[in-house]
């Protein structure tokens, strides 16, 4: 491709609407264009990095025994309700409907469509294990998009779903999505630990997401510093600090006017953090269902976990009580008490409550607390269980290490979804002995611009994007220059440019009538692999200049017989680079930038 026919053009100004190193460099080297919010068209430069990631994602999914198809992102609402999922989706979910008043749904995702597929047409034992995938447009009502191409109501999303008979085989299929997984993510040069995480609306047992750490992520990870666990906080498990050991004391009431915070209350009654009960108040929606209140308790040197207290539940969909909703309940705002909680009301506890006597709680009357609240002798909950969020210098579940916490983007996601759409759409086939089976799913997402975003992140400097080669819009820019003034120089680099290309390698040639340092500074920015330049000098010499764009290599001077040949062997080197031992390392030694905030 010419320059001077190519369809967009870079920008000088960083863009005031970014907000993160990729988005900016994106939108400067044209290769995305903003609509609106959280929506982009991708110019020629963007489609073909996209379109190549596409290329990686589906020689994997081939490679791990995936057959693509392709299904439709319009959607009827009676499967989202078929699986109980409308609810919990809540305002994510585009919905719409047709002249016939019919409801229906934007794909967000496919698992209700999948299945339906697969009721249809599979039929007995024979017909599996079998995964399906597909790349596609999903739609997503974000009510915050972000970072680019990282959170946006439109984009591209490869899901792809395994059907086994047992459980047995749903671990043999998910093994294979996991590491197909990790030869994408290391052929597009990005660098992802895998985490564990929390399945959300998607449902299922067990999950875990490939993370790219980053300064500019949304979520938080949980490392241990002594072994390899990480985890989302969603999930992250940990050891509780030691309560105040003690034998069981007296309640005694406690006058403490106007003391509503933790902070102000040990304060006050001159006593630590984990020696007081927290109260935390949500709305619960299952998801068949009415919302129902929840009183949730952790040690007040801790934090409820939202998340955590959903699949407590059962994944029902949570949000915080309004101060209306405390007081309908019978819920005094600051001084709430377990005990004798309001009838109606789920009280839900976190592990650390049973193992700390003589807590501090409120005593349910405004301007009173109570000493010396123990758990079972004094109250106990309809649930126990994890549901605080695991912070810097606790315990590590695993190996006693410290815990640190660092940011990152999700790139990919696996599940073992188990039996979770099957049951709820009643799948089932014929097994070997006759009998009827319900199929176990597994899940398996990957986020194609995210993929994007996060090479941008990871290989860019100062002056621009360096693009991982298998990745790169072009293998090679051709930079000319004064070609002119010289017609025999300008003949020689069209020469050189059909030649590239019948050599196989994608060429950009830069052959616009602009400055030198204007050539160079987009070539730089657009952050082709090498950069060749050619001139009326260097051809004079019988050279071109060839330049490696990423690191600090110098500019090599090379004959002009051997260009091809030294273009081809850069490009067998940068591409060898991108292999899972090397990427993944990269990934090891980013929580190098873990933050304890």
């Amino acid at each position: 491709m010419r320059m001077s026919r190519h369809f967009g053009h870079t920008l000088r100004e960083f863009p005031t609407e970014a907000d993160t190193p990729s988005h900016a460099l994106l939108l400067r080297g044209g290769f995305v264009d903003q609509l609106m919010a959280g929506v982009y068209s991708f110019l020629p430069l963007g489609n073909r990095v996209r379109l190549k990631i596409e290329r990686i994602v589906r020689e994997e999914m081939d490679r791990a025994g995936g057959q693509e198809v392709r299904l439709p992102a319009l959607q009827p609402i009676e499967l989202w309700e078929q699986s109980g999922r409308k609810a919990g989706m809540g305002d994510v979910l585009f919905q719409l409907r047709d002249r016939k008043e019919r409801g229906l749904a934007l794909g967000p995702t496919h698992e209700e469509v999948v299945t339906r597929l697969f009721k249809d047409h599979a039929q007995s034992y024979r017909d599996m294990p079998v995964t399906l995938y597909q790349i596609q447009t999903k739609f997503r009502d974000e009510a915050r998009p972000r970072g680019g191409l990282v959170r946006v109501r439109e984009f591209t999303m490869k899901d792809a779903y395994s059907f086994d008979l047992d459980d047995d085989g749903l671990d043999e299929s998910y093994r294979a999505m996991f590491q197909a997984y990790r030869r994408i993510f290391a052929r597009c040069g990005v660098p992802t630990l895998p985490v564990e995480a929390d399945s959300g609306a998607i449902g299922g047992k067990g999950s875990q997401e490939f993370i790219f750490l980053t300064e500019h992520g949304e979520d938080t990870i949980v490392f241990c510093d002594a072994c390899d666990y990480a985890a989302n906080t969603e999930k992250a498990e940990f050891v509780r600090p030691p309560a105040v050991e003690g034998d069981p004391l007296a309640i005694e009431e406690v006058e403490t006017p106007g003391i509503t915070a933790i902070g102000d209350l040990t304060t006050f009654l001159g006593v630590e953090a984990r020696q007081t009960a927290k109260a935390v108040f949500f709305m619960a929606t299952p998801g068949q269902g009415a919302p129902f209140p929840i009183f949730a308790v952790v040690r007040g040197d801790l934090e409820a976990n939202e998340v955590k207290l959903a699949a407590a539940l059962g994944g029902a969909e949570m949000r915080a009580m309004t101060d209306a909703e405390v007081e309908a309940h019978g819920l005094v705002a600051g001084y709430a008490s377990p005990i004798g909680a309001p009838e109606g009301v789920r009280v839900v506890a976190d592990l650390s409550i049973p193992r700390s006597p003589n807590l501090v709680a409120g005593a349910n009357r405004e301007g009173w607390h109570l000493r010396n609240v123990n758990y079972e002798r004094d109250w106990s909950a309809a649930t126990v269980a994890d549901i605080a969020t695991a912070q810097a210098g606790h315990e590590c579940a695993r190996c006693g290490g410290a815990l640190g916490l660092g940011r990152g983007i999700e790139m990919g996601h696996v599940f073992r979804l188990q039996q979770v759409y099957t049951a709820a759409m009643d799948v089932t086939v014929q097994g070997a002995d006759g009998e009827a089976v319900r199929p176990t799913m597994g899940c398996y997402g990957l986020g194609v611009e995210r993929v994007m975003s996060a090479a941008v992140e990871s290989h860019h400097d100062e002056a621009g994007i360096a693009w991982p080669a298998s990745i790169a819009p072009y293998d090679v820019i051709m930079v000319g220059i004064g070609l002119d003034r010289d017609e025999e120089a300008r003949q020689d680099a069209d020469a050189l440019y059909e030649e590239l290309q019948a050599a196989g390698l994608e060429v950009l040639f830069d052959d616009r009538d602009e400055r030198p340092g204007v050539k160079f500074n987009d070539a730089d920015l657009i952050g082709v692999p090498v950069r060749l330049t050619v001139s009326s000098r260097n051809h004079k010499a019988g050279v071109v200049e060839v330049k490696v764009r990423k690191g600090n290599a110098e500019a090599e001077t090379v004959a002009r017989a051997e260009v091809i040949a030294h273009v081809q062997a850069h490009r067998e080197r940068l591409l060898s680079a991108l292999n899972v031992d090397d990427v993944e390392r990269l990934a090891r030694n980013r929580p190098a930038e873990r933050t304890d905030a």
